[in-house]
């Protein structure tokens, strides 16, 4: 500083000091200072009370937010936060899993300890970096929420901790508000106060929304993540996978790798991108080094995602489906009684609505395990048997609506299938093929199809009850002639071929040969005892008022149906020596919690007694040995006691084989959606035979897994009360020395106290003619010539076999050897009142041969040789006489009363001269037949009980031959469905009259 500049300074100080030392200055500065002073009080009052009133209004807005939100205890929010759906779990038997029933967001609840360190520090370094220090909220978030709120600033960085998360996840919604959010900021500071850290994560690992897994479906929780994305449990994740995992929560669909068809996307960079930002935030936090944080971010995770995974219900629709809709009626019934209601009330169909859709929803979101009966082994490789099985038949087209248009379109239905396995003692469904191809039709041809059941109506209908009443015995005798039976207009059954007609057969043989005449006839036996009341009792579900007084049912004519496991199930019955037990699918279902809320109990229904099952038993298992279902034997890969019966539908629509044995139960069923005939052969194979032999190769399949299960070591054990019995064949009673004569006795078992009890008394003594295949009374005019002796069958004397429904009593009993020369008292031949008319005849290599009468009186004929009777042969023998000498030779016709017809023209003949021991034999013959010619010469010598010797013998040749016979076709086992025709006949299990007279 220079001397002018230090003169500067001091004069100007000088000045200043002259000026405070001033007292006008000072008196100044005095006042002043005690405005500046007052006024900084002032501000400093103003704002602190401008901050009391704006934290007081703040407060007060805040309390005005949140006073309609109750003060929520432990409880209440325990409640709330862990109320999140759960997808259920569903498994096979013996706890093998199948996989999870479908829901909207597919979840998988898991504990935090197995859940992977990695995910869990990614969670909270990409989440809330402050979990373990805040106490529910962070202020210098939420003012930094605020601020960019009001402010509108382009960045809007969010305010909230994993515990507001889960506030706003689990009890509040995602409204944009002051409100909601102040509810938040509440709600998450109770939460702290009453939960640990780690059960505030645990329960945000579980609710979170992850996007979608491989089968396309969305999903919720780390756990349904890590499987579904790559197929590893949570406990098992990577750094990278965990870290992909944790980036998911901020945009879930864009972040996702897969689409809604369960396919990988093609643009994988969102996902990628978030990752490495969940890993670079996990570095900077501290969780992970540099190291890791530098491979993790070079980790190529896309080599990780796992490829399209089929859902339970796209593997397996058919078992899905009955699952969940047999878990619903379950559910729906348990949640009623819980309200009050008994299963009853049910039967209101509003009320059932109301709980079928709530027991729906819980059952898609209550995470319910659900453990079922069936078999995976045995199931899988039914339906690989189906799939391959090469002789259902042919497509055929079908005229069907339009669920889109409305319109008829013409579409190709194949034949379809069903089938279904029950465990006799137990009533488990062990296993069933649903159908053909799901995705071409839906409808499971195993539990919901309504069909026909056709014959194997018979032994659950007819044999069964009528033993079970007394009414019938497996010895039981019943006409298989034309009948007619009044059932609203005349009923006509038959049997089918239009053929099998035997006369009489036992209730054995008309089930083995399956015979409808017989069936319907015992059914008219009981038919007012109601016997339907037994299919209730055995699970028929569909039955009508109609289907009680309906003589077709015999048949299987239900006005509704019935399904493949009703059908197959009460033939169980049977082998529970007459206790049904309802067949189930569902074992118990589980909660989340692990309480048992549902679990299946056997109730047995007493429906035959011991014995009746029994004789059903051993009558079905002539089917399978030697009856329409023996080809089933060559075809089976082990040995076993099966009883069980065919069955075919009207106009051959619907195919049946039900059996069972001592430990399983197994049917199928063939057949068109649109019913249509199944008749005509396919691979060389009648409809019968291809369903026999898909039977026998699914039941194979079965019993390669499980042999015991499948083919017992055990026989069916017949019970005390049962005795076997002798009886007359045409009658039923006991046999009389005239039935034993007539070689008419069987033998067979009965319940004791139903055996035959009285002496049969069908026969008397009498003379028959014969004509053609037909056997009729002789009359007093009739020349003796031409009638046999035998035993005449008395109809008033056996009403029992249901004479009176037959058309033709004379048919009863066909003129036949192994009748043993018996006839029916009412087949007798009409005169019709003139001389038969002339025959015409003619001579082939030296033998004359002529047909039969076209008049149905004419018995017999007699050949003459030059004038000379040398002849006569009755009308049921062959048309033929051999000429043994040249000569002039006609032949005349001889009726029932004696009148003889005009000779036919003559024919001459050259043969030559026979040596004398011929002419020596002829003169014997026709001395004897001269003798026979004689009216008034008495018959053939007969035995004491009036039997002919001639026909005693001949009659005894035949038994012996039949017997010989017999043990050779039982010897070779031999197969009655072998023959085409005689398939055809003996297993057509309905009648031939139409459907709509069958309903009358």
């Amino acid at each position: 500083m220079n001397n002018n500049q230090k003169d500067r300074f001091q004069t100007v100080w000088k000045q200043l000091t002259r000026f405070f030392q001033n007292e006008k200055t000072q008196k100044n500065a005095r006042v002043t200072y005690q405005v500046i002073w007052n006024l900084t009080l002032i501000l400093i009052i103003v704002g602190i009370l401008g901050f009391s009133f704006a934290g007081g209004v703040g407060a007060g807005y805040f309390a005005a937010l949140v006073k309609d939100e109750p003060v929520r205890s432990k409880e209440d929010l325990k409640k709330d936060i862990y109320n999140y759906e759960e997808t259920s779990e569903v498994y096979f038997a013996d706890d093998v899993y199948l996989g999870k029933l479908k829901s909207d967001l597919e979840r998988e609840e898991v504990s935090i300890d197995k859940v992977s360190e990695y995910l869990k520090n990614a969670v909270i370094a990409t989440e809330d970096e402050y979990f373990y220090e805040h106490d529910g909220v962070v202020p210098k978030a939420i003012l930094r929420a605020i601020y960019q709120e009001f402010s509108n600033a382009s960045v809007q960085s969010g305010g909230s901790t994993l515990t507001q998360q889960l506030i706003k996840n689990q009890v509040l919604t995602n409204e944009v508000s002051f409100d909601r959010k102040a509810k938040e900021i509440l709600l998450a500071l109770r939460v702290e106060k009453f939960f640990e850290k780690e059960e505030i994560l645990e329960t945000y690992l579980n609710v979170s929304t992850l996007g979608r897994n491989s089968s396309g479906r969305n999903i919720a929780g780390v756990e349904s993540a890590a499987e579904g994305i790559f197929g590893v449990e949570a406990k098992d994740l990577t750094l990278p996978q965990s870290a992909f995992i944790a980036g998911l929560p901020q945009s879930p669909f864009g972040y996702t790798p897969y689409t809604q068809q369960g396919k990988l996307k093609e643009n994988q960079e969102p996902g990628i991108n978030r990752m490495k930002t969940v890993l670079k935030r996990m570095y900077s936090n501290g969780y992970i080094t540099k190291v890791e944080y530098d491979k993790a971010s070079a980790y190529d995770i896309t080599k990780d995602f796992i490829g399209k995974t089929e859902m339970p219900s796209e593997k397996y629709p058919w078992l899905t489906y009955e699952i969940e809709k047999r878990s619903i009626e379950i559910l729906s019934v348990s949640l009623a009684k819980e309200d009050g209601y008994e299963e009853k009330d049910l039967e209101n169909d509003d009320l059932k609505d109301q709980y079928v859709a709530l027991a729906d929803r819980k059952l898609r979101q209550n995470g319910y395990k659900i453990y079922t009966t069936v078999n995976k082994k045995i199931y899988d490789k039914m339906q690989e048997v189906t799939k391959k099985y090469p002789n259902f038949g042919y497509d055929k087209t079908a005229q069907v609506v339009d669920p889109d248009t409305k319109e008829m379109k013409t579409v190709s239905e194949p034949v379809e299938a069903g089938a279904i396995l029950i465990e006799n003692k137990t009533g488990k469904i062990i296993s069933f093929v649903g159908g053909r191809n799901f995705k071409r039709e839906q409808t499971n041809h195993a539990t919901s199809s309504l069909r026909s059941n056709g014959s194997t109506m018979k032994p659950l209908l007819v044999y069964g009850p009528g033993i079970e009443l007394g009414k019938i015995s497996p010895g039981s005798v019943s006409a298989n002639v034309p009948i007619s039976i009044p059932a609203g207009k005349m009923w006509h059954p038959g049997n089918y071929g239009g053929g099998s007609y035997t006369g009489v057969t036992t209730a054995r043989e008309a089930l083995k040969n399956s015979y409808n005449i017989p069936a319907a006839l015992f059914y008219m036996k009981i038919i007012n005892n109601r016997p339907a009341s037994y299919l209730e009792k055995m699970g028929f579900s569909t039955l009508t008022e109609g289907d009680y007084s309906n003589p077709a049912m015999s048949l299987g004519a239900m006005t509704n149906g019935v399904t493949v496991e009703e059908n197959v199930n009460a033939f169980g019955t049977f082998a529970n020596s007459g206790d049904f037990i309802d067949a189930y699918m569902i074992d118990k279902i589980v909660s989340k919690d692990g309480e048992v809320i549902y679990e299946h109990k056997a109730k047995p229904v007493n429906v035959f007694s011991p014995q009746a099952a029994y004789l059903t038993l051993d009558m079905m298992r002539d089917v399978v040995n030697s009856g329409t279902a023996a080809s089933v034997r060559n075809r089976l890969a082990f040995s076993s006691d099966w009883a069980g019966k065919t069955g075919t539908s009207q106009n051959y629509q619907d195919a049946w084989f039900v059996a069972t044995n001592p430990n399983v139960s197994f049917g199928t069923w063939l057949g068109y959606d649109t019913p249509k005939s199944l008749q005509g052969t396919y691979n060389g194979l009648e409809y019968n035979k291809r369903n026999i032999y898909y039977w026998a190769d699914l039941i194979n399949a079965a019993y390669k897994v499980e042999p015991k299960l499948v083919d017992p070591d055990k026989r069916f054990e017949m019970p005390g009360g049962i005795v076997s019995r002798s009886f007359c064949g045409v009658s039923g009673l006991l046999p009389s020395s005239s039935c034993q004569k007539a070689g008419l006795v069987k033998s067979d078992l009965f319940i004791a106290k139903y055996a035959p009890s009285r002496a049969d008394n069908s026969f008397i003594d009498g003379q028959y003619v014969s004509v053609g295949s037909k056997r009729y009374a002789a009359l007093p005019q009739t020349p003796g010539e031409f009638t046999s002796g035998g035993f005449m069958l008395n109809p008033e004397s056996f009403g029992d076999i249901g004479l009176k429904y037959v058309d033709d009593p004379g048919s009863v009993i066909p003129g036949s050897e192994k009748s043993g020369g018996v006839v029916g008292t009412k087949a007798k031949l009409n005169d019709n009142g003139k001389a038969p008319d002339p025959l015409s005849i003619t001579i082939s290599n030296e033998k004359i041969t002529w047909g039969l009468h076209h008049e149905g009186d004419v018995v017999g004929y007699r050949v003459y040789k030059d004038g000379k009777k040398v002849a006569s042969i009755n009308a049921g023998e062959n048309l033929v006489y051999k000429v043994s000498s040249g000569g002039s030779y006609y032949v005349t016709a001889v009726d029932i009363v004696g009148k003889e017809s005009a000779p036919s023209q003559r024919i001459e003949s050259g043969a030559k001269k026979t040596s004398s021991k011929d002419d020596s034999t002829k003169d014997e013959d026709d001395r004897e037949k001269d003798q026979i010619a004689d009216k008034d010469k008495k018959p053939d010598s007969k035995d004491e009980n009036g039997i002919p010797d001639k026909e005693k013998e001949k009659e005894t040749d035949k038994n012996k031959e039949q017997e010989q016979n017999k043990d050779k076709d039982n010897t070779d086992k031999k197969d009655p469905e072998t023959d085409k025709d005689k398939d055809t006949v003996n297993d057509q299990d309905k009648d031939t009259d139409k459907v709509e007279e069958e309903k009358e």
